[in-house]
């Protein structure tokens, strides 16, 4: 019965949208707005005759690779800088000015300076979504309880072993917090990447929908975009429920308390 409800929860709102699309779509047609039954049958042809090995598996496994490297250096640097007080100082202004230039305007730097190629494409997601991971890490060692600070000087434990064993499960669940910001950044990002100088991929390929009028081809474009975002959110989750076990335990100690 509870695996039913939360199957409930998860759909009934799906169900309701495509329901006020169709209804909303059963009248006089609207060239820009297909209705379901259209999308769906373009969607097949379009997206598994080919498209699938040619667009969208490159286009995901550069996203991959963006988000991998950005929690990477993300994480790495924000414990390097959350941990000495001298290097967050000096470093602070000059992250907070990188943080505020948006993303798609270093894209023509980047092709100058990479290149038009999968490296300039994968370099876009990381110097977008590095930040709010980078950022996040900093402030989670930051806010690092300091009762548990004395306890592991006096405890002798020091160096990597602090750093697995107390600094990286403290500051855990707001670093999770910062790859969750970057997920949806990445995603924009792959597409953005995709309309410059691109022959492949699902942004350029959704862009040359829109430019020959394909309508509905271009709305799948849309809906597969979608459907990796949820995909990614889903195995987010997943990985989060795992990862942040104990954290999630205490919460629910709390709450019953």
């Amino acid at each position: 019965m509870k695996t039913l409800k939360s199957v409930g929860y998860v759909v009934a709102l799906p169900l309701l949208l495509v329901l006020l699309w169709w209804a909303s779509t059963r009248g006089e047609p609207n060239f820009f707005v297909p209705t379901p039954s259209a999308l769906m049958e373009v969607f097949g042809p379009t997206w598994f005759e080919g498209r699938i090995t040619a667009d969208v598996l490159p286009s995901v496994g550069r996203l991959l690779a963006g988000l991998a490297i950005a929690i990477s250096l993300g994480i790495v640097v924000g414990l390097l800088v959350g941990l000495n007080r001298t290097l967050r100082a000096l470093t602070e202004p000059v992250f907070e000015f990188f943080r505020a230039l948006p993303p798609p305007v270093l894209v023509p730097v980047l092709l100058l300076l990479v290149g038009i190629n999968d490296g300039m494409k994968v370099a876009v997601i990381v110097v977008g979504c590095i930040w709010p991971v980078l950022l996040n890490t900093i402030e989670g060692v930051r806010s690092i309880d300091p009762v548990q600070n004395e306890t592991t000087r006096s405890y002798g434990i020091s160096g990597l072993n602090r750093i697995r064993y107390q600094v990286l499960p403290s500051a855990a669940p707001v670093i999770m917090a910062g790859i969750r910001q970057s997920l949806s950044i990445g995603l924009i990002l792959m597409v953005i990447s995709e309309m410059f100088g691109s022959s492949s991929g699902l942004g350029f390929t959704i862009v040359q929908f829109q430019r020959s009028f394909a309508i509905p081809e271009m709305w799948s474009g849309i809906l597969v975009l979608g459907l990796i975002g949820l995909a990614l959110s889903m195995i987010f989750q997943w990985c989060e429920r795992r990862v942040l076990r104990w954290y999630h335990g205490l919460k629910e100690v709390e709450n019953a308390a």
